[in-house]
């Protein structure tokens, strides 16, 4: 997935040399998040195994096409787009059923833990994709590098098939999708933790992961003079800095007041992307981007892990389909920035945008004080069973 941001967003530079049409192809890619509770709706109500290997089984064939078109000479900017828009259409059903499945594999009590161990895959990931990647693109051409994220997607679907025993339903079959998703919307509103959690998530992919999802080839060229492998070196210095952040969660365990450590460490998140918007020498801006990485992981690890510990069971698909509308936000945001990084610049676009975030956290901090004390449902004299019960009412 790394391999492949990092490719199909350099592609869409370099054909255009446009920031607001990089942003526009950001935008068409992630644009399938918008169904995010419907996925949610759905994981709740089939096999979530198998809507996994349904999924994995459309992105191989999705960016199959878009390399073999790149091989050919025919990736032009509107095949991107599509093709964006097809690899999008595949990961968006995916993740609510893939970290709901965590939850039900692991349990509550090890859901921060098993959260930090999955990130610790991805940031993994993150450390070799983005290098490789820059560095195939300048010896192989960017086709190639395509060809790798096709092959690491066949081999997820070969892996996924062992799973097919596990991923049961746990909210029943019973009533519409449409009644499904109204009802689960109406559960997460009453519940002001989980509301508060969503809206940390909504304001953080409408204000920073646009910048960081859309415009670092443009960083890298305009802001750095980096040609294509070291922007693949300085989105490694991000997985660097996500995988330490993520083995410090995973060594922590179960520990106290991770509604605090989430809303502190995205506002840390925040302030290191100002100060990276500033930057124009490039060792700093490596030792900032590992920085923002060591902070990403406070957010994107525990955005998750509060939402399950603050939700019963019956409803985890649906409360991360929410979650999944809230980064959905995403493709909108990435417009306007763009729009706005086409006046302004990148730069002054990512200060603003990182000094508002802050903001909003202290405003939601102010809102919602007991998140920043919040560690567990025992930590509030409520069992899970007492959370189920009172959410069903």
């Amino acid at each position: 997935m790394w391999t492949q941001t990092l490719v199909l967003g350099w592609l869409a530079y370099e054909t255009t040399h446009s920031d607001f049409l990089v942003a526009v192809f950001t935008a068409v890619r992630l644009a399938p998040l918008l169904l995010g509770p419907f996925s949610g709706a759905f994981a709740d109500r089939h096999n979530r195994v198998r809507l996994l290997i349904i999924a994995a089984s459309w992105a191989l064939v999705a960016v199959s096409t878009v390399a073999t078109l790149a091989s050919l000479g025919r990736a032009s900017y509107w095949v991107l787009v599509v093709g964006g828009l097809a690899i999008g259409l595949a990961q968006s059903p995916s993740q609510p059923a893939r970290a709901s499945l965590v939850m039900d594999l692991v349990g509550r009590d090890n859901i921060s833990n098993a959260n930090a161990l999955n990130s610790m895959a991805l940031n993994m990931t993150q450390v070799i994709g983005p290098a490789l990647g820059g560095l195939m693109i300048t010896a192989l051409g960017a086709p190639a590098a395509l060809w790798v994220s096709t092959f690491w997607y066949a081999v997820s679907l070969v892996m996924l098939l062992p799973l097919r025993e596990y991923g049961q339903v746990v909210g029943g079959r019973t009533g519409s999708a449409i009644r499904m998703v109204s009802s689960g919307l109406r559960e997460i509103a009453r519940n002001r933790l989980a509301s508060t959690v969503r809206l940390v998530t909504l304001a953080a992919n409408t204000m920073l992961w646009p910048v960081a999802q859309s415009f670092m080839p443009v960083f890298a060229q305009e802001s750095l003079g980096l040609n294509a492998a070291g922007l693949g070196w300085l989105l490694t210095c991000a997985g660097v800095g996500g995988l330490t952040g993520s083995l410090v969660i995973a060594w922590l365990g179960d520990f106290r007041f991770k509604g605090g450590m989430y809303l502190v460490g995205t506002s840390l998140w925040g302030a290191l992307w100002a100060l990276f918007a500033l930057s124009h020498n490039v060792m700093l801006s490596f030792v900032l981007m590992t920085a923002i990485g060591v902070m990403s992981a406070a957010f994107g690890i525990l955005q998750t892990t509060l939402l399950l510990m603050t939700t019963p069971e019956p409803l985890h698909g649906r409360a991360l389909g929410v979650q999944e509308l809230a980064i959905g936000i995403m493709p909108v945001a990435s417009l306007a920035l763009g729009a706005f990084a086409e006046r302004y610049g990148v730069n002054i676009t990512t200060f603003v945008s990182a000094v508002l975030l802050v903001t909003s956290l202290v405003a939601l901090a102010l809102w919602t004080p007991a998140l920043l004390r919040y560690s567990g449902y025992r930590d509030h004299g409520e069992s899970t069973a007492g959370l189920r019960r009172r959410t069903a009412g």
